[in-house]
């Protein structure tokens, strides 16, 4: 996957993000997220633009080539899948300038007619993923002028699988609960290391698939938050963490569920890892506009005109943004699929946002009166009025 380091980062640093607002079981995928918001600031002005390319990472300027690049790139992954779609009503003309930077997956129409557009975009959803996704996350009303939407699904299986066996925890939130274990012996100590992260120690083992994409499993400290841990896996990758890999790891318990042990033996034995895991299926359905600032879609949600001049002239907001991911691990591989939409509406009215003033003065009795000067604020004469000029009959009719 040839993909630039600054856009393989400003995904890492979403999906840290993500991540740190995140609680419970849950699953994401910013690759999913970030190319329709970098889409969506190629087509932007003003503030919505600036507050999309900050929750971007990169340059509005430099955001769709970043996201055409994003999408080919999880395109020629093995054992994935990625597409984009787009969809406009009947009376919006997106400019041909915009939807030329779009990647040439679909451009479909939305009729208005809830019951056909519902079902056509859940077809699309379940289609691009496989059938994990069976449901587009946002659905077309009469009142959607526009859909963007991107699917990422993928399968990878274990170069060496695991063993089923039964689980029963003897401690921890799992306690007194019959499990779907997994187990798998390896002489490849480094699969697992230990980093030392400024919110604790973080374990991870690598589970290597058969189609280069792997999955890491991290188990914190007790106490740990969710954004805590994932954002330490995030950092190993960076190489922002300390890290040590099984090889180097002293005896003991040296990092959470880790334990190394070292005796001598009569004859040569080779190095073991013992893992034991769980078999886990999780499901989510994420509300982007729920944190519009981290995704930067505050701005753009407001109802009113101006926020997407580069997409059409017709006035647009975004009315919803969701995601719908989907993730299982088993015993001989894994699999995971997202779908991402952003939904639009007619920008509506300008919003009435300042409060007019009218003021009239009548100075119709005796007052007071300064002569200032400006910058010192000295007063250079002062008096007060309560004989005024009168008016002259034979004078109204001249100038003075």
């Amino acid at each position: 996957m040839r993909v630039a380091n600054t856009t393989i980062r400003a995904v890492n640093e979403l999906t840290v993000r993500w991540a740190g607002v995140t609680s419970g079981g849950t699953v994401f995928s910013a690759p999913g997220a970030w190319p329709l918001l970098a889409f969506l600031a190629d087509g932007a002005a003003g503030a919505a633009r600036s507050e999309l390319a900050e929750a971007l990472g990169v340059p509005a300027d430099r955001a769709a080539a970043a996201a055409r690049e994003l999408c080919a790139g999880l395109g020629t992954v093995r054992g994935a899948e990625a597409a984009f779609g787009l969809w406009t009503g009947r009376a919006l003309e997106p400019h041909a300038e915009w939807t030329a930077g779009l990647p040439a997956d679909a451009h479909g129409v939305l009729t208005g007619d809830a019951d056909v557009d519902g079902p056509a975009l859940d077809a699309w959803a379940a289609r691009r993923t496989g059938g994990l996704i069976e449901r587009m996350p946002v659905a077309g009303t009469p009142e959607t002028e526009l859909v963007l939407a991107s699917a990422l699904a993928l399968r990878t299986r274990w170069l060496k699988p695991f063993d089923e066996t039964y689980l029963a925890p003897e401690r921890g939130p799992w306690q007194g609960r019959e499990l779907r274990g997994l187990q798998r012996r390896s002489v490849l100590l480094d699969r697992i290391a230990v980093a030392d992260t400024p919110g604790g120690h973080v374990t991870r083992l690598k589970v290597l698939g058969d189609t280069a994409v792997d999955v890491h499993l991290l188990l914190g400290e007790e106490g740990m938050a969710p954004g805590g841990v994932l954002g330490a896996g995030v950092g190993i990758l960076a190489d922002a963490r300390r890290v040590t890999p099984g090889s180097r790891l002293p005896s003991g318990e040296v990092g959470p569920g880790l334990v190394v042990g070292r005796e001598r033996t009569t004859t040569p034995r080779p190095p073991t890892l013992d893992v034991t895991t769980v078999a886990y299926g999780v499901t989510s359905n994420h509300d982007l506009l729920e944190h519009a600032g981290m995704f930067g879609l505050a701005a753009v949600a407001r109802p009113v005109p101006g926020h997407f001049p580069g997409i059409s002239a017709y006035p647009l907001r975004v009315d919803t943004a969701r995601q719908s991911a989907l993730a299982r691990f088993d015993a001989s591989g894994f699999e995971a699929a997202a779908v991402t939409a952003v939904a639009m509406v007619a920008g509506g009215v300008p919003e009435l946002r300042w409060l007019s003033t009218s003021v009239r003065a009548v100075f119709d009795r005796p007052f007071g009166f300064l002569a200032v000067h400006r910058h010192a604020r000295l007063v250079l004469a002062a008096g007060w009025v309560d004989d005024p000029e009168p008016y002259r009959e034979d004078e109204g009719d001249q100038s003075r």
